[in-house]
């Protein structure tokens, strides 16, 4: 029996829609994001750059592309980021869906012009923090019947600015920035970990405990009670995020433009 955190094994069905995964790890998943679209029906085609993997030239076979995290920063010297964060443009300029997470996030916004940054105290965000929508993501909320989670899990200590052409949709307080749309397009930043399931938190915080010694980070325990107490709501959101984001009709909305 599959379980949320088994790799997805990609549809064939050519009539089916699919979804472009960007990955970063040879052992990482899509997690519970790949889960829900497959779900719905949908083919997932998943690349990895760091091992080599291509990425397509022409964005109009997909509806859509999610790009995950992993463990370098969007400022690394490397062909391969360079190239994957140049590449997001094209993705843009199909107006296809995009959703952008962690890494993902932060690679989208230095494509915009933002600066992505190391905390000035070397501070962290692992585990489970508040989150809080602004006035335009509330507004969001209005407009999708999504109501936001209070917390919501990290792993990350690099942040990034909202880029002049995006909208602010959620905050932090370490990291004050943690969510936007690109205004006019369907391309989203989440600088949090909504894909996260149960098993792949018990294998972050044994394979990298050392993360959990930064400041500010929280402790092993804290992670996993932090499940039992936010990982509904969160469930919950991604779940209502991805149909939204996935409707043929989800133009940009006025809180967009």
């Amino acid at each position: 029996m599959q379980t949320l955190d088994d790799p997805v094994t990609p549809k064939t069905a050519s009539t089916s829609p699919t979804v472009l995964i960007v990955l970063h790890q040879a052992h990482s998943t899509p997690g519970r994001v790949g889960r829900l679209l497959v779900e719905r029906g949908i083919t997932l085609d998943i690349r990895r750059p760091p091992l080599g993997d291509p990425l397509p030239d022409d964005m109009s076979p997909y509806s859509g592309a999610v790009v995950f995290g992993g463990p370098m920063s969007a400022n690394d010297d490397l062909d391969w980021l360079k190239s994957e964060t140049d590449w997001i443009g094209q993705v843009l300029k199909a107006d296809k869906p995009f959703l952008g997470l962690c890494l993902g996030a932060q690679m989208l916004a230095k494509h915009a012009g933002a600066r992505v940054y190391t905390h000035e105290k070397g501070m962290a965000e692992i585990g489970y923090y508040p989150l809080r929508p602004t006035e335009d993501g509330l507004a969001f909320s209005q407009q999708t019947g999504l109501d936001w989670p209070c917390h919501v899990y990290h792993w990350h200590r690099d942040g990034f600015d909202v880029p002049s052409s995006a909208t602010p949709l959620a905050q932090g307080d370490i990291f004050p920035e943690q969510a936007f749309v690109m205004k006019g397009t369907k391309a989203y930043g989440l600088q949090f970990h909504p894909e996260v399931t149960y098993a792949m938190m018990c294998r972050w915080t044994t394979r990298a405990h050392e993360r959990m010694a930064m400041p500010g980070a929280r402790t092993r325990p804290e992670h996993l009670s932090g499940w039992y107490r936010y990982d509904r709501a969160v469930h919950q959101w991604i779940d209502g995020f991805l149909d939204h984001w996935l409707a043929p009709n989800h133009a940009p909305s006025p809180l967009q433009g």
